[in-house]
């Protein structure tokens, strides 16, 4: 008995320093990503022209399809969902034939500093997407337990059907290092919509949006339609709510805003919000704009909700409602652009700058610098005639400019 106990105690001692030399060939002391958190502006306006060029609704059942992603805003995406979900990092690396996804998150606890670093290899090719490699730090993993436990991981989930039609729609994959790019070859399931919708919002979401579209239809019942309305009063009473989970309400408040602004129903979302009070019309006034409100919130909208499939939504919409009263370029409506982008930055990652200023009434002054004097209505004939295109040293000045007047405004200052 004395020898059995003492071999099982020595197989224990090896099994538990297997694990650890495991666990120590897992760590890396360094990243091997670093980057900030933030969507650029580029790769919200790559997601809207991404999604008008592919709008589901205008694909028919079994249609085949080849788009090309920005490899750019795949690693944004992937980013922003590390950031989200694992509280770390990530990047897409096209190489050639292949693409890595890399992932870092730094260990707590430890003393020091120590990673986690993986990284899984797609082999660009035919068929449903494969992993090819994988690794933890300096630890292989085996592609099929890889597959294995990522498929185990959805189903637990509950999104295997999704998963399962996702990836039985893809038909090749082409990585195109030269131009940075994926070229996805599809065939189009309407199904694929279906689950969208019904994965797009999680059912605290939905809870909190009603509520939401219930108080904001209430505050526009105490103006007279179409009468000016400042935007931000508007948002200091949707935003200014206490509680736990008072970030997410600050979203669902942001989005009900966004679609409207965006002139579009919320049905078109969230099916069962045909029976929700509905908003009267008003007229939202920014730097004395409407047309700068409508830029300002939906590009807010889009950078709170960024990496979630709500917000390709809106973002055709907005060009939509865009193309309708489309009446040239506007400079001011990119400023208005770029401070919404900047707000909703703040509000995802809960800046306390955000939370300091709703404590007091809020002015133009607090959200969106000076716009008055930046060109606008310029036609596309103009356009060119004055700046070439958006790579040009006219345009690059423009656009830095109002990037210091942003930098200026107290809530966007540089810290």
């Amino acid at each position: 008995m004395t020898r059995l106990l003492g071999w099982l105690a020595g197989a224990l001692l090896l099994l538990v320093l297997a694990a650890g030399g495991l666990l120590l060939a897992a760590l890396d002391s360094k990243p091997l990503v670093e980057r900030s958190e933030t969507i650029s502006q580029a790769a919200v306006n790559q997601a809207r022209w991404l999604f008008h060029t592919n709008d589901p609704r205008r694909l028919q059942s079994g249609e085949a399809r080849r788009t090309a992603v920005p490899a750019a805003l795949i690693d944004e995406g992937i980013n922003a969902l590390a950031s989200r979900s694992l509280h770390g990092r990530g990047a897409l690396v096209l190489g050639e034939e292949t693409a890595e996804i890399r992932l870092t998150r730094r260990v707590p606890l430890l003393p020091g500093e120590h990673y986690f670093n993986f990284r899984a290899t797609l082999r660009e090719g035919k068929g449903e997407p494969k992993i090819f490699a994988a690794a933890l730090g300096q630890l292989p993993i085996p592609p099929q337990l890889l597959e294995f436990l990522l498929a185990t991981a959805v189903q637990g989930a509950g999104y295997d059907a999704e998963w399962t039609l996702a990836r039985q729609a893809i038909r090749e994959l082409i990585f195109d290092p030269q131009r940075q790019r994926v070229v996805v070859a599809y065939v189009w399931e309407p199904a694929l919509l279906d689950r969208a919708r019904s994965i797009a919002f999680k059912p605290d979401d939905l809870v909190r949006i009603r509520s939401a579209q219930e108080s904001l239809a209430a505050l526009f019942d105490h103006h007279a339609p179409g009468r000016p309305v400042p935007l931000a009063s508007v948002l200091r009473t949707v935003l200014d709510i206490d509680g736990t989970d008072q970030h997410e309400n600050r979203r669902a408040a942001l989005l009900v805003l966004g679609v409207y602004l965006a002139e579009k129903n919320i049905a078109s979302l969230i099916p069962e919000a045909r029976n929700w009070p509905q908003l009267r019309p008003v007229t939202l006034m920014l730097a004395g704009r409407n047309d700068s409100a409508q830029h300002f919130v939906v590009s807010a909208t889009l950078a709170a909700w960024a990496g979630e499939p709500v917000a390709d939504a809106i973002g055709v919409y907005k060009e939509m409602a865009d193309s309708r009263h489309g009446s040239g370029f506007s400079f001011a409506d990119l400023a208005a652009d770029r401070a919404g982008t900047r707000f909703g930055e703040l509000l995802s990652r809960r800046d306390a700058r955000l939370d300091a200023l709703l404590e007091k009434e809020l002015t133009d002054g607090d959200l969106i610098p000076v716009i008055s004097d930046l060109p606008e209505s310029i036609s596309a004939t103009d356009f060119q005639r004055q700046f070439g295109n958006t790579s040009s040293p006219a345009y690059r000045q423009l656009t830095a400019e109002i990037e210091r007047r942003l930098d200026a405004v107290p809530l966007y200052k540089p810290e």
